[in-house]
């Protein structure tokens, strides 16, 4: 992965000074240091003098002593200076090298009691610190870069201007040029702009688009994140065909495994009743039952026929579900009129808030009265009861059937077409109910209640 240079960090004011008057500014306050060691000894240097010359010793060893005593006061002073200005020298080039980031200088240990060898500790443990930290930082950095170029989804970050700043290899494939060619250029030049969620601002969405290196359908990821104070964004491009063609491969094998399934229970009872009647009709002398045995024989092969027939219908139905006509609907006539449909066993009724929604009265009445049949055939299996009814929840209509039935035994299977536990059932409500439910851009969930019994939710826009 390549990424385009990084304007650096402004420096302080002292660290971007020029070397001759960082040269000159230490000089001055070396010069201070020692002016002020000098004149800590100048009094007591004066004083020793004069009482020295009141003392009545003769020249030569007045004047001896004098210059002894300088000696030894230039030579304290000089060796103050040393101890304050040759730590702070240290800790300078300490600090500079940490600032480019050196962090192999250290200072000499502290004796005991020597606050400037603590404080100079303190500044190799912080170097230490920081040391292990940038190794850190850029260890992390380093995995990041290796698993954002190695991964398939194409990456891009862009600048305020929407001009490429980073691009990883998927990235280098979709547009098939070069990092080298890439970076620099603005989204529009790259065929990148409509990808850019402007009208939604932040967010995923899924577009078909056609690039240099790949055409299918796209899953796009645009958000926006901060780098030294600028906004750039984040453009992350999924090849969603892959995976749609896989998950096709699957529906088509759940399907035919399903009528493989309905064609052999079918075809194996007509082809054993055909091959039947043609030994009877081949039988010399024929039976004295021939008749019977070849209408009872015609009889099942019409009934495996119809019952084959019907399949077909069913199958045919979900698959040509009409997009649903959205009207203005109130959702508590929808919910009271479903129950009166049902004869078997009374279904009461939850009273809920008034709410108008945008549906199809004639597909959410379908699907209602499904759920509300599925709900009554579980309650006559234990004697319970059916409770609808319906809220609103967090800018959404969730309407909910109760049964007191024995509840749900395969869950995994409740929305496979064809897929059903009754005797007479086609095993196409649930799945047409969910189909209609997200048509709506709502969902179907069905669970068990702890106290006994399923529950259905139909969750709709409000």
């Amino acid at each position: 992965m390549n990424t385009s240079a990084k304007p650096g960090k402004p420096q302080s004011s002292i660290s971007s000074l020029d070397p001759a008057l960082k040269h000159s500014a230490r000089l001055t306050f070396e010069k201070r240091i020692t002016v002020l060691a000098l004149a800590a000894g100048f009094p007591a240097m004066v004083l020793a003098a004069f009482l020295l010359w009141l003392a009545g010793y003769s020249s030569r060893l007045q004047w001896t002593i004098d210059l002894f005593l300088v000696i030894f006061w230039l030579s304290i002073a000089f060796n103050l200076k040393q101890r304050v200005v040759r730590p702070m020298q240290t800790l300078s080039n300490i600090l500079a090298a940490i600032r480019e980031g050196d962090y192999s200088i250290r200072g000499r240990r502290a004796a005991s009691g020597d606050a400037l060898g603590e404080i100079m500790l303190e500044v190799n443990d912080l170097g230490q610190t920081l040391r292990n930290q940038r190794l850190g930082a850029l260890e992390a950095t380093a995995l990041l870069r290796a698993i954002i170029s190695e991964i398939n989804a194409a990456v891009f970050t862009f600048d305020s201007e929407q001009r490429l700043q980073l691009v990883n290899r998927a990235g280098e494939r979709l547009l098939a040029q070069t990092s080298e060619r890439l970076l620099g250029r603005t989204s529009g030049e790259l065929g990148l702009e409509q990808c850019f969620n402007r009208e939604l601002g932040q967010g995923s969405r899924t577009m078909q688009m056609v690039f240099p290196g790949g055409v299918g359908r796209w899953d796009i990821r645009h958000s926006v994140f901060r780098e030294g104070g600028v906004q750039h964004h984040l453009l992350v491009l999924t090849d969603l065909s892959q995976t749609l063609r896989e998950e096709e491969r699957r529906a088509w094998q759940r399907l035919l495994r399903v009528l493989g399934h309905e064609l052999n229970n079918s075809l194996a009872p007509i082809k054993s009743v055909a091959g039947s009647l043609a030994d009877l009709l081949h039988r010399r002398p024929s039976p004295a039952d021939l008749e019977d045995d070849i209408q009872q024989g015609l009889e099942v092969i019409s009934s495996r026929a119809d019952s084959l027939a019907r399949f077909v219908d069913s199958y045919s139905r979900l698959a040509r579900l009409p997009q649903p006509r959205l009207e203005p609907l109130n959702i508590g006539a929808l919910v009271n009129t479903v129950p009166k449909l049902e004869t078997r066993l009374p279904v009461s009724v939850v009273p809920g808030p008034d709410l108008i929604i945008q549906g199809d009265n004639v597909q959410l009445e379908q699907l209602l009265i499904n759920l509300v049949r599925n709900a009554v055939d579980a309650s006559l299996e234990t004697g319970g009861g059916v409770e609808v009814g319906w809220t609103q929840k967090n800018n959404h209509v969730e309407l909910w059937i109760r049964d007191e039935g024995p509840g749900l035994a395969n869950t995994a299977n409740l929305f496979v077409p064809f897929f059903t536990t009754k005797a007479s059932g086609s095993g196409i409500g649930l799945v047409l109910s969910r189909q209609i439910a997200e048509a709506h851009g709502g969902t179907l969930t069905l669970e068990n209640r702890p106290v006994g019994g399923c529950e259905a939710r139909l969750r709709l826009p409000g």
